[in-house]
């Protein structure tokens, strides 16, 4: 992993699991695979903490483990997981999807599991039954088939899949020094019950009990009574599956484009074909697979009511459009279309690039870059003519967009001995390493953000601290039916200048926990066609 990464991954370690995780996880970025022992000896710290901290990393599915590689019988190795840390960025996303798709409960569940890693289903539905029961009014409480059924739902669509089951190494056969069973995980793809979901025995759900005397030891009780019970998936135990959200987020993005670049028409029809082709086809294809006129027209929903007519004209605009979402399956064309995945991120991605030319060097240095981009190689006379820039600045804009190696200079000489007066000088933009390194600058600036939300934060701590103390105390007046001179009275411990400080200080971190949203766009968009163009090299 690069720099900018590994500052990444530790951030976001900090802010979620704390300094001494942030530290142990850290170390295995940047050292790779290593033993317990030489975790301990590196990093100074305590045994336990040590330990704990794996397991926090493994629980998350940030750390992985294997047997040692000095073959059977050596100690263990860790290796820190720095893409699925870099997940953590995107958790807000995810939970907003969710809740867009299936509602309150189906947020709560994704919720539930991102925060815990993994879960049996009985124990995520226990309890996300239990916080809507808490939200919900005196007297009623959330059943649990309705949260089975939204969990299940989100199995069937693939958001959620089992973890894959562990295998357990042979122990060497050395009876001196004998070492524990190492276990190695084995994929989710060749896990064949990867969405099989199990039959689960929950009891539905009473009254709430009532609080007396003894109300804590009997809660404690029945807990313990219902913990006892078998549910019927122990050992089975559930995830996220990010790669899912991803394909989600990626046909959104495309949807979105098409509705910018041309109508929302036009982007109800390319939905429909995703939605249509959203089983059929890989995860990884380059394109859906091929639809006809006809199936697309009987897929349509039906709040749009164009004619067949209509839908031809739509497909032929959608084909012949220069951004290619949608073209002709097969060398003869045919009546079969499909949406082209892969060149749809690569245009996206280019598209991305001016942009950021754009905002960074003004709209004619963005003219030349664009220029660049379609023609491959030219001279810094012909990018004159063909942009239609005085010379002066041309050579400017091109020599600072080189300096930024946005733009790369090659030499093609006519003589073996290089000599400038027999060399041609060619401009170029190669997109993928451009790419590349705007996906670098993404992760330095998300880092830039993050760090300042954890200083701003980090000097108003006692004032927070301040605040969430007054507002428990009110919470629990307003449970008890205190009287409104109270409330006032538990209110007013918060002066003016502390309040109007408390609202700058959430509308800054508004901001910049909005602006890191903006920026996990940018990356996720750059790093989808990052993986498709190695697929397709």
């Amino acid at each position: 992993m690069t720099a900018n990464e590994v500052r990444l991954c530790g951030l976001l370690l900090r802010e979620h699991f704390g300094e001494v995780v942030e530290k142990v996880g850290t170390h295995l970025l940047k050292n790779g695979p290593e033993t317990l022992r030489t975790i301990i000896h590196e990093t100074g710290m305590p045994l336990d903490q040590v330990k704990k901290s794996l397991c926090v990393l493994m629980q998350q599915g940030a750390c992985t483990f294997c047997s040692g590689r000095k073959g059977p019988g050596s100690p263990a190795e860790y290796c820190a997981n720095g893409d699925r840390i870099l997940r953590i960025l995107r958790y807000p996303r995810y939970i907003y999807t969710a809740k867009t798709l299936y509602g309150d409960t189906g947020e709560l569940i994704i919720e539930e599991l991102l925060q815990r890693g993994h879960l049996t289903m009985s124990e995520t539905v226990k309890t996300v039954a239990d916080r809507l029961t808490q939200n919900m009014e005196e007297g009623r409480s959330m059943d649990y088939s309705e949260v089975s059924s939204s969990f299940s739902k989100l199995v069937e669509t693939h958001f959620l899949q089992r973890c894959p089951p562990v295998g357990v190494e042979k122990k060497a056969s050395s009876s001196d020094n004998p070492a524990p069973p190492v276990t190695n995980p084995e994929s989710a793809e060749s896990f064949p019950d990867c969405y099989k979901v199990p039959h689960v025995t929950l009891i539905g759900r009473g009254k709430r009990p009532l609080v007396t005397e003894d109300g804590e030891e009997q809660r404690n009780a029945k807990k313990r009574k219902l913990d006892a019970q078998a549910h019927g998936d122990e050992g089975i135990y559930w995830q996220v599956n990010f790669e899912r959200f991803h394909l989600h987020f990626r046909d959104q993005t495309i949807i979105s484009a098409v509705a910018n670049k041309l109508d929302q028409t036009s982007s109800e029809i390319v939905r429909t074909m995703l939605r249509m082709s959203e089983v059929t086809t890989a995860p990884l294809a380059p394109s859906t697979k091929p639809l006809s006129a006809n199936e697309i027209f009987r897929s349509l929903p039906s709040s749009y009511s164009i004619q067949r007519q209509i839908l031809d004209q739509y497909l032929s605009l959608l084909v012949d459009d220069p951004m290619e979402f949608v073209g002709k399956a097969g060398e003869s064309g045919g009546g079969m279309f499909v949406v082209n995945l892969h060149r749809a991120l690569a245009n996206l991605a280019r598209a991305t690039l001016e942009s950021v030319v754009q905002e960074r060097f003004g709209s004619r240095s963005a003219r030349i870059f664009r220029l660049l981009l379609r023609t491959r190689h030219l001279e810094q006379k012909q990018v004159e003519d063909f942009a239609m820039i005085p010379a002066k600045e041309a050579k400017e804009m091109l020599y600072t967009l080189v300096s930024e190696n946005l733009v790369q200079l090659q030499e093609v000489p006519k003589t073996p001995d290089y000599a400038p007066s027999r060399t041609f000088y060619l401009y170029t933009v190669n997109q993928l390493p451009t790419a590349r390194m705007l996906l670098q600058n993404c992760y330095k600036s998300v880092g830039n953000l993050i760090e300042r939300r954890l200083f701003e934060t980090k000097e108003s701590k006692r004032l927070l601290e301040k605040s969430q103390r007054i507002e428990a105390i009110l919470a629990s007046l307003q449970a008890s039916g205190a009287e409104p001179e109270q409330l006032t009275e538990v209110e007013e411990m918060i002066t003016a200048a502390e309040k109007q400080q408390l609202s700058a200080l959430r509308l800054h971190v508004n901001k910049l926990d909005s602006a890191e949203n903006q920026v996990d766009e940018t990356i996720f968009l750059l790093e989808s066609y990052i993986f498709s163009t190695s697929l397709t090299a």
